[in-house]
């Protein structure tokens, strides 16, 4: 039997030994799309009603490609955690092993499949 005071068990961030890292990566990226989501906002809200050669050509930029390719790969990262923590909360077994696989996978693909979009714009 071992005695240990509460701060020492809770000093391995708990079971999964991962908890602390979860919640700080979530804290980041918060105040980050907290930051881009504004400003992406007023970006793509000015070019709202104008024709497609002027988006294109408004998107082809580099400080709009940077701002809306950050805000593509920090909000699917922020998604993929959330989800992540939200499976591991309520599923267990291998349903949750497949279902936080194919979140992963899921993510990953539409960060890629969104990059090359912008990258074709932005080229």
């Amino acid at each position: 039997m071992r005695y240990l005071t509460d701060y020492k068990r809770v000093a391995g961030h708990g079971s999964a030994h991962s908890g602390a890292h979860h919640h700080w990566q979530m804290q980041v990226s918060s105040v980050a799309l907290a930051i881009l989501i504004p400003i992406f906002i007023f970006m793509f809200g000015s070019t709202l009603g104008s024709d497609y050669e002027t988006a294109i050509a408004y998107f082809s930029r580099p400080v709009p490609a940077v701002v809306a390719g950050l805000t593509f790969v920090v909000g699917l990262l922020h998604f993929k955690s959330g989800a992540q923590i939200m499976i591991e909360d309520y599923a267990q077994g291998m349903t949750r092993q497949a279902l936080i696989m194919l979140v992963t996978g899921f993510s990953y693909v539409c960060i890629g499949l969104g990059l090359f979009a912008l990258v074709k714009i932005a080229l």
